[in-house]
């Protein structure tokens, strides 16, 4: 019965109940699509609470969907596919967040999609049609990170031979979006807090100052606050870039998703390397469901 309900009412969420549960049989039915599985004899109120979570998680559902539908849109592609309760209201944080212009650090493992919560933000905002600019922090040295974000002036340096924008003005009127924030020197933490709290930069190689408009999204999978407390990154601009905190919870902590987004990854890869794969055998999917996933949705892919 649960794959027919699930197929012909895929937004419903079911609740199974049973007086003959096992483990095994728990593992299955939330496999097929079930909200939660119950085992008799329970408490009512442990079925109300359940109802209402439900309830809710419909709601989520929906109010998720919408903000799929609109970064599809936007991006030509479905890039949010769960069922996981945490990451449903993850994503419709970002979807409120979006429509205005606060900082957000986004964190979670590598391979979690960090990257892709940036974009929906952005791409929901008042500021989409303005640029997205992303840079991973470390990609570069310590050195070439702060002119590649600020710009220098011709002569500021050996080999700086033209003056070159950086990729802050490059995002003006937009977001720029900085992966890896806690790899960065205490000089860039220093430009970093000044344009966040004055909407200024410098280039190097120039005093003068140069007014931005740009909204602030960064990511890291480090410990920002252990950082601090190892001297290695400023309290006060981590409480700048912190004001609303996105957490992506790993996907060996959101098995459930998984079954979808290998039917996704197939679909598409078949698609174009012109294959007609259509899934996979139970015992692949199984021993992909107990797998500990160290790369997450990267690693899946």
């Amino acid at each position: 019965l649960l794959p027919h309900l699930k197929d012909s009412w895929p937004d419903v969420p079911v609740l199974m109940m049973t007086a003959h549960g096992s483990i095994d049989s728990a593992i299955e039915t939330i496999k097929k699509g079930a909200y939660h599985y119950l085992q008799k004899p329970f408490d009512y109120k442990e079925l109300q609470i359940f109802a209402q979570k439900a309830w809710e998680h419909h709601e989520l559902t929906r109010e998720v969907r919408e903000l799929r539908q609109q970064v599809a849109a936007a991006r030509g592609s479905d890039e949010f596919l769960t069922r996981n309760r945490e990451m449903l209201e993850m994503l419709e944080l970002a979807g409120r967040v979006a429509e205005s212009s606060i900082s957000v650090l986004i964190e979670g493992e590598s391979g979690t999609g960090k990257e892709l919560v940036a974009r929906a933000i952005h791409y929901n905002s008042p500021r989409a049609a303005a640029p997205l600019v992303e840079i991973s922090c470390s990609a570069f040295p310590e050195t070439l990170l702060e002119s590649e974000l600020f710009g220098y002036e011709r002569g500021a340096f050996t080999g700086a031979t033209a003056r070159k924008l950086g990729r802050v003005e490059l995002a003006n009127g937009g977001t720029i979006f900085l992966d890896e924030i806690g790899d960065i020197s205490a000089s860039v933490q220093t430009k970093l807090l000044r344009l966040l709290q004055e909407k200024e930069i410098s280039h190097l190689g120039s005093t003068e100052s140069i007014h931005v408009d740009v909204r602030v999204i960064t990511a890291t999978n480090r410990d920002l606050e252990q950082a601090i407390l190892n001297n290695q990154f400023r309290e006060d601009l981590y409480y700048r870039l912190n004001v609303i905190p996105v957490f992506l919870p790993p996907l060996r902590e959101r098995l459930e998703d998984v079954p979808l987004l290998i039917d996704h990854f197939i679909k598409q890869y078949s698609a174009a390397n012109h294959k007609a794969v259509t899934g996979m055998s139970e015992e692949a999917l199984q021993m992909c469901l107990n797998y500990h996933w160290p790369g997450n949705v990267r690693e899946l892919e």
